[in-house]
């Protein structure tokens, strides 16, 4: 029985399962995200990277809230995380509410 030296078989080597030629990968379990981005699944939700779009990035000191670049520092909607609202007629200082 004659050998086929490798590489000349006619197999190709196995190709990964990127999100760009199956973007099934992105919603089975264990995955970054939903979404795929320059080949990589990822949450455009939550990704400072990819902030409510593939590509758009949050700056320095902002985080990506439901899609949106924000400052947690300052937003009395998402202080210190997102979704932490503060109280009526309370502030955010510093990533807390109404501190002084």
């Amino acid at each position: 029985m004659r050998q086929i030296p490798e590489g000349l078989s006619g197999n190709k080597p196995r190709e990964s399962a990127t999100c760009d030629k199956f973007p099934r990968v992105c919603r089975a379990k264990g995955s970054a995200g939903p979404d795929c981005c320059k080949k990589q699944c990822v949450n455009v939700m939550t990704d400072n990277l990819n902030c409510g779009e593939c590509g758009r990035r949050c700056r320095y000191g902002q985080t990506c809230c439901s899609g949106n670049c924000v400052d947690v520092m300052y937003d009395k909607r998402n202080c210190g995380a997102c979704k932490n609202k503060c109280k009526k007629g309370s502030f955010c200082n510093f990533g807390m509410c109404s501190y002084a």
